[in-house]
Parts: C-alpha cells; structure tokens; sequence
C-alpha cells in the first residue's frame, strides 16, 4: 500500500503518527510524509529564513532513520488556509502523483488553526483529486482518511489504536532530529517534549492493552470508508 502522512510543520507527524509510520514501512508499504508548513515561525530567536532551512533539513533526517520519504508544500506559518485554491491545488497534484491508498493528518478539532486548517485542506483536496479535469492531470481515489491523536489527546476518543510498542524508541529518534524545537523547550521552557510525546504513547497504550499506542478517529463520510483493516 501506500500512505501518506500530512502533517502542518515539520515535527508534527513524528509526535502524532511516526510509530504507525514505521510499522508501514516494516510491513512493506510505500510511505510519504508531507508537511504543508515549513516551521518558519517556530523559534524566537533563529530568525524565520534560516530556520525554514534548518526545519526541512531537521524533517529529512528523521525520515530518513525509517525509510520515510518526505515533502513540504513550503507554506510559511500561520498561512495555511484551505481556502486558498494554490494550497489546495499543491495538495491536489500531491495526491494525484502519489496516489495514496489512505492519509493520515491533523483532526478537525486539533488545538492549533494552522492544524485545523490542514485537516480541511487535506479532506477538500483529498476529493477534488478524484475529479480528473481539475488541477493536475489525472485523477485519485476518494481517499480514506484517519485523524491523529489531537495534542496530549485532548478532546480525542479513539477508535483505532496501533500497537507501537515495538516502534516506540524510534519514534522518539526521529523526533529528537527536531533539535532546533526540543533543545529550545528544554532550554527554555523546561518542557522535555520527547518524554511528554513518550508519556502520551503510554497512555494510548495501557488503553489499548499494550505498552505503547497510537490513537486515530476515521473519517467516516462516504467513500471513505472500507471494510478492510488500512492500519497497522
């Protein structure tokens, strides 16, 4: 299969999705992330040109550790807009290459309005790609989409849950190739991200039954949903 992750900026699939991610990877999909911002505004003293290079170069090298391909729509932050026909369109010709067999992104409710903001490009683009005249030449399916755990899950039931125990200290590697975000949190706001992602992931799994978890809502419009298993 192939599966494609689109997160808002460039460390927000290693917190949400990275274990499942490696699981996809492990059991032979074809896996792409995409962030649509370029993290530009994420630092208060690294000034935002310099620190898009460093964000998207951070983004590589951890996908790199698992055998991720990744992309960035290159959006600066706070501009994500689903309105926008040019993000939409960028996203359109995206899925319309890849072809991906389902997406996971950012829930509807997330915390954060660039994160709400992708959640809604994704779905929107997720259809108009299946019209073959508009945007890119060609046409994708009605793609089956899964939503990630919102931050320290607030306001997310889950009703998916992935067994990440296995995955869990990767995961965590990829996430400290952020270095630029997670040095300034711990330096700066005393916050060590790495072991609230890690506390988070513990959490899903003494739901789920297991030591570590991943939780995901599906969107359940119509087509979207299938009777086969898509998650790992």
């Amino acid at each position: 299969m192939k599966v494609l992750a689109v997160g808002c900026h460039p460390d927000d699939v290693e917190i949400g999705c990275s274990g499942t991610l490696i699981k996809c990877v492990k059991r032979g999909d074809e896996v792409m992330v995409c962030h649509v911002a370029n993290g530009d505004m994420g630092h208060a003293i690294i000034m935002p040109p310099e620190l898009r290079e460093i964000r998207i170069g951070e983004a590589k090298k951890a996908g790199s550790l698992a055998g991720i391909k990744v992309t960035t729509l290159d959006i600066g932050d706070l501009m994500p807009n689903a309105a926008i026909q040019e993000q939409r369109d960028k996203m359109v010709k995206l899925l319309k290459e890849f072809q991906p067999d389902f997406i996971i992104t950012h829930a509807p409710n997330d915390y954060m309005p660039d994160h709400r903001e992708v959640s809604k490009l994704v779905f929107d683009a997720s259809f108009a790609a299946s019209v073959p005249h508009y945007g890119a030449e060609g046409s994708a399916a009605v793609t089956p989409i899964f939503y990630m755990d919102n931050l320290a899950g607030t306001n997310t039931i889950p009703t998916e849950y992935v067994d990440i125990t296995d995955e869990i200290d990767l995961k965590l590697q990829m996430l400290e190739c952020h270095e630029s975000q997670l040095k300034w949190m711990r330096d700066h706001d005393h916050i060590d991200f790495a072991e609230f992602v890690k506390s988070c992931s513990r959490f899903r799994g003494i739901q789920a039954s297991c030591g570590y978890a991943e939780g995901y809502t599906q969107e359940l419009s119509w087509p979207r949903i299938t009777t086969k298993r898509l998650l790992p």
